[in-house]
């Protein structure tokens, strides 16, 4: 899946110093809920346990440079006590920081769910921002998603306390 700037594709054993260059930056994991890398293995395990599902995850390549830059996916919903419905994925993406506010998570979202919607059955999608990171949800509500109304705790407790997460639904039309 591609545009004019970026491709959509599988994540590649070596993509991992690029994935650690990017996901140790303290700024970046936290923002979207896990901690930064701590080393090029440790993106590499990521690549292999997380990242593994070509089908549904995938690296957002920057193809000026040929760099995977971030990561966008949709799966079974997280332990984050987002309120799913039954069937529906959880999607969740993140760039690095020289990328933020120029479009290319707005861009990298709207292309997998142009996917979502020609490729499969499925009827909506779910998400959640950590309220202390608003720039994620004009992310989702660019590409359509609306605020339920309902905030949920990350119970997980990173960063040493409960974290409010604005949940946001996107219904798919055929």
């Amino acid at each position: 899946m591609e545009t004019d700037r970026i491709i959509l594709r599988p994540w590649r054993d070596s993509d991992a110093p690029s994935l650690y260059k990017w996901a140790s930056d303290p700024d970046v994991g936290p923002r979207a809920g896990w901690p930064p890398h701590q080393s090029v293995e440790e993106s590499l395990e990521v690549i292999r346990t997380v990242f593994c599902d070509a089908t549904n995850t995938w690296a957002i390549e920057l193809k000026e440079t040929g760099e995977a830059i971030g990561a966008m996916g949709y799966g079974p919903s997280c332990n984050c006590n987002l309120p799913a419905r039954d069937g529906e994925p959880l999607i969740g993406y993140w760039i690095a920081k020289p990328y933020w506010n120029k479009g290319i998570c707005t861009e990298a979202l709207g292309l997998m769910i142009e996917h979502i919607r020609c490729m499969t059955d499925i009827k909506s999608l779910i998400s959640g921002h950590f309220t202390d990171n608003p720039a994620s949800g004009r992310v989702m509500e660019k590409c359509g998603f609306v605020p339920t109304g309902e905030t949920v705790i990350d119970e997980t407790q990173y960063q040493g306390k409960d974290r409010p997460i604005r949940v946001l639904r996107l219904t798919i039309s055929a």
